[in-house]
């Protein structure tokens, strides 16, 4: 049985982009023992996407770390306009939040639209948080402490990417992005 689509472009993105690019130097390592869940969500609308992402805080709550470090809950046909994108992970906080699960889960948001507020919209910085389609990477809050204590300079890392994606520039980060769904 083949993989799903939107499931192998996202495990091609992170492989691909997000590694090969080096853009998170923690993705390596559990990427390669296979620790990182790709899970696709067939969520229409906002509500059964809630009950996905409730769904995937619980397993990933109950699983051992040291055979799922982290989750990335996949939506193509969900959120596809930035705005509602941006506005429902304000609600996926929330949810975090009422289940208990601040300070167990961070999540991260990566979208094909995704804009940081302060950024021209043509800036290649936003390529950090782009992805071939929308999805929320819940991550363990003691593997982010974990990473911090032990990265020689944290604070480094966003200020490299940004340099790094605007060498390449937009149009290839653009073609890369888009050739990862095809």
């Amino acid at each position: 049985m083949s993989e799903n689509p939107y499931l192998k472009a996202t495990r091609q993105w992170v492989e691909k982009f997000v590694i090969g690019l080096n853009l998170c130097p923690f993705a390596r390592h559990p990427f390669q023992q296979g620790r990182i869940r790709f899970v696709l969500s067939e969520a229409q609308d906002e509500n059964q996407l809630v009950r996905d992402l409730l769904t995937e805080f619980l397993f990933l709550y109950d699983a051992e770390p040291s055979v799922w470090e982290t989750s990335l809950l996949v939506h193509p046909h969900c959120l596809k306009k930035w705005e509602d994108y941006w506005d429902f992970l304000e609600i996926a906080e929330e949810l975090l939040d009422e289940a208990g699960l601040t300070g167990v889960f961070q999540l991260v948001g990566f979208h094909p639209d995704y804009l940081f507020g302060e950024e021209d919209p043509a800036d290649a910085s936003h390529y950090t948080n782009r992805s071939p389609f929308p999805l929320i990477h819940i991550l363990r809050e003691e593997s982010i402490s974990q990473a911090v204590d032990t990265h020689p300079d944290i604070d480094k890392i966003p200020v490299e990417n940004v340099k790094k994606l605007r060498e390449l520039g937009k149009s290839i980060l653009e073609k890369k992005l888009e050739n990862l769904k095809n």
